[in-house]
């Protein structure tokens, strides 16, 4: 099959029911949920909308900041490792949930996977 990891998955349908889904449960994760507190929900949702776009080789509409960056206020807060499994394992778990294949889904965790030093800022 081929395309972007973007167009396998179901292009921009897919990546809005999977970041929905994801922050569903990440909202409902005690081990991270307090890194949302007072977030506005909705603008968070569309960054990580055009973020997994453009990460996942769709059109590039993202204009949010750098990892490092956008991430340094919750590293002072604490985010560490242990918080970025936490993430891992929801967006598997959102993906599993939406039937993507194993080897996509393994395609977009190495994609996440790759931004941890630069989100935990290391």
């Amino acid at each position: 099959m081929s395309g972007t990891l973007y167009e396998k998955i179901g292009g921009e349908a897919a990546v809005n029911a999977a970041v929905d889904i994801f922050y569903r449960k990440v909202l409902s994760d005690d081990r991270i949920n307090r890194f949302f507190e007072g977030v506005d929900m909705d603008r968070q949702a569309a960054k990580q909308k055009a973020f997994l776009t453009m990460a996942f080789g769709g059109p590039n509409n993202y204009t949010g900041e750098d990892m490092r960056r956008g991430h340094a206020h919750l590293v002072a807060k604490g985010l560490n490792d242990a918080h970025f499994d936490a993430v891992m394992e929801n967006l598997g778990a959102t993906l599993t949930e939406l039937n993507v294949p194993a080897e996509l889904i393994a395609q977009a965790a190495a994609i996440a996977e790759s931004t941890r030093n630069d989100v935990l800022g290391k």
